[in-house]
């Protein structure tokens, strides 16, 4: 009887142990896709205003018309079709998205091959050491998806999880098979390399130069630091609105390039590309806005033109936001950082693309009507709707003059893989109009 009552003592305080173990451990909390808890969206005047107009929240993330009053006005072009060749402005496709013909492989074209290396981050200098984030293992993102923001200011997430960290990428090179060894050559750099969105980059191209649609260019797919969102790696480099990302790929990376794949790149601008999905989609129009002097074509899959930056820059507190549309957050004085100290300056206001002269870059960008929508439900900041952000966009961009060509793709979502599929060719054939083809 008393070994009877230990044996289930035992198992009883066992039991206890392990359920208190188990209630310990956090429980994942997913992407919201809904407008987050205590969001303003019945004010418009007051601070981060989140407008749900047009917005059908029986899908999650919310479907959007492209009628919506928000958006500027699109061309709808027939089911399965895209716009002519060349053309600019902004259109509305789908819901039908089919592979193009030229992202198989067809015999007798010439296939270009691809080289590979590993990079480090103690081979860099802008990125050593990198950006690690403590995140429950398991559950993505999830110490910044239960994190809170700073008092006042819905824009600024508090990430106190994000630590200095060791990170290691791969640069896949493709070179054309009409590449003249010896010779410059045009390239484009292609953000979050290896991801599956580009599994038929190499095959696109091999058809495109053969057919003489776009020039023997040499593909490099930059591998991303790591992780997503603030606090991370990846973050930081792609969602940080300033020109170190292009710095790193100028001084660490193309050297490299031309070494293993013995290769030689153009210093012309008008020959040189870039190109991304998500956050490294923004970091490709960022690379260009910052050095136009170093690239003026710039392709991205439902770019994040959205409040991603991390640490908070308190000059620049609506981040990539602030390309098309003011911040939203209070009036008040704004901060620069002079010395380590931070100090009064002229207040935000105009957006970067709308306050300075039309820069020399031709964009090409896609949304989806299910793109993201507000995935972190600690962030109501008014700046995190990914559709709305690139309608806007496509908004400045008209009224700058850009040559830029948008489409909202019915039946997408984020970076949405069919119809990346359906357009990756003319896409890419538009971005490099103009450019001499030998």
């Amino acid at each position: 009887m008393t070994n009877s009552f230990s044996v289930l003592a035992g198992t009883l305080i066992s039991l206890v142990c392990f359920t208190s173990i188990a209630l310990s451990q956090p429980a994942c909390v997913t992407q919201n896709m809904a407008v987050p808890p205590g969001a303003n969206t019945t004010d418009k005047a007051a601070r981060f205003f989140i407008d749900t107009t047009g917005l059908d929240f029986k899908t999650a993330p919310p479907t959007r018309d492209p009628s919506n009053p928000n958006y500027p006005r699109a061309t709808e072009l027939p089911d399965g079709t895209l716009p002519p060749s060349g053309a600019e402005g902004n259109f509305i496709i789908g819901p039908t998205h089919n592979p193009a013909p030229e992202t198989i492989a067809k015999e007798g074209v010439p296939r270009g091959t691809t080289k590979s290396f590993t990079l480090t981050s103690k081979d860099s200098t802008i990125y050593n050491p990198g950006l690690i984030r403590d995140d429950v293992a398991g559950c993505t993102n999830s110490s910044i998806m239960t994190t809170v923001t700073a008092p006042d200011d819905k824009s600024h997430m508090i990430v106190t999880t994000s630590h200095p960290g060791i990170w290691s990428r791969t640069i896949d090179v493709y070179v054309p098979a009409q590449y003249v060894r010896g010779t410059e050559a045009p390239f484009i750099v292609v953000g979050d390399g290896g991801s599956n969105a580009y599994k038929d980059l190499a095959t696109t191209l091999d058809n495109l130069i053969a057919q003489r649609r776009v020039p023997p260019m040499i593909a490099i797919q930059i591998g991303n630091g790591g992780q997503d969102a603030q606090g991370s790696q990846r973050g930081r480099e792609y969602d940080a609105v300033s020109g170190d990302y292009a710095q790193f790929v100028e001084r660490e990376v193309l050297p490299l390039v031309e070494k293993n794949a013995d290769v030689k790149l153009t210093k012309n601008p008008d020959g040189r590309a870039t190109m991304g999905l998500s956050s490294s989609g923004v970091a490709a129009f960022t690379m260009a806005w910052f050095y136009p002097d170093l690239y003026r074509r710039v392709l991205a899959f439902s770019p994040t033109m959205v409040n991603q930056q991390w640490p908070h820059d308190p000059s620049l507190r609506g981040g990539a936001w602030e390309y098309h549309s003011a911040w939203t957050g209070p009036a008040g004085p704004n901060l620069i950082s002079k010395a380590g100290v931070l100090t009064p300056a002229e207040p935000p206001g105009v957006p970067l693309i709308v306050a300075a002269p039309a820069k020399p870059i031709r964009f090409w960008f896609f949304g989806g009507d299910q793109d993201l929508f507000y995935p972190n439900p600690t962030i109501p900041d008014g700046m995190h709707d990914w559709t709305l952000s690139n309608a806007l966009m496509a908004k400045v961009l008209a009224e700058k003059g850009y040559h830029y060509q948008f489409l909202f793709v019915r039946n997408a979502k984020h970076v949405d893989r069919p119809t990346i599929a359906q357009t990756l060719p003319s896409a890419l054939e538009w971005v490099w109009k103009g450019y001499p083809i030998p």
